[in-house]
């Protein structure tokens, strides 16, 4: 098994990446769907209203995830802590979620689990550990101004955009990945020119995950 990790920003296109591995064979592990997934557990949901409230329910009595974004996302120390609660509740139960699909796919490759690669989605990847468990990681790139557009077109203000960035960065070791993952492991890709470029520099890294020279 090959376990690939995608580091980056919110909005840089590891989604882009994790598709066009896919398309090369590789099974992508989504944590961000997971946390959403997560949500749904009566027992998560309980924990969440009960630091928080209900106001962070909609009508149907589910987390309306934008509330629960205000309160966790911000410039203040309280919204800070308040996110540390939030993680505190949900990564657990989604690493698990993460450990038992892993596991899962080693188990349906069988004989041919030496042939299987896994692609680890999540944002967090660094901060959370996950990079040092994986074999080659690529690192997502993209011009900054690029980065934020797309993200307005998809509704994101400004300042929420900043906020995430600011909590990104704040669990970041001081020296980057590179801090704590082998630089032979890192290869890059820039996703700031278009779609079809992206995935030409992602079939060179299909063939450098398999032991091919760093793509250049």
């Amino acid at each position: 098994m090959i376990l690939v990790g995608l580091a980056g920003q919110i909005g840089v296109g590891k989604s882009t990446v994790a598709a066009r591995l896919a398309e090369h064979g590789a099974h992508v592990i989504d944590a961000d769907r997971l946390a959403h997934d997560v949500l749904e557990i009566a027992s998560v949901r309980t924990a969440i209203v009960s630091r928080f409230g209900e106001a962070i329910l909609d009508a149907e009595g589910r987390v309306h995830r934008p509330a629960l974004a205000a309160r966790v996302f911000g410039s203040t120390a309280e919204h800070t802590a308040a996110l540390e609660d939030l993680e505190a509740i949900v990564h657990p139960v989604v690493r698990a979620r993460m450990e038992a699909e892993i596991d899962r796919l080693q188990q349906d490759a069988g004989d041919q689990a030496e042939n299987l690669v896994i692609v680890l989605d999540v944002p967090l990847l660094v901060q959370s550990g996950w990079a040092e468990r994986c074999d080659r990681i690529i690192e997502v790139h993209c011009d900054d101004g690029v980065r934020k557009n797309r993200l307005r077109a998809r509704g994101w203000s400004l300042e929420s955009i900043g906020w995430r960035d600011a909590a990104w960065k704040r669990r970041m070791p001081g020296g980057g990945l590179k801090s704590v993952v082998d630089a032979a492991r890192i290869t890059t890709v820039d996703t700031s020119s278009t779609i079809s470029y992206t995935q030409e520099v992602v079939d060179r890294i299909w063939r450098w995950i398999w032991g091919g020279s760093l793509p250049c």
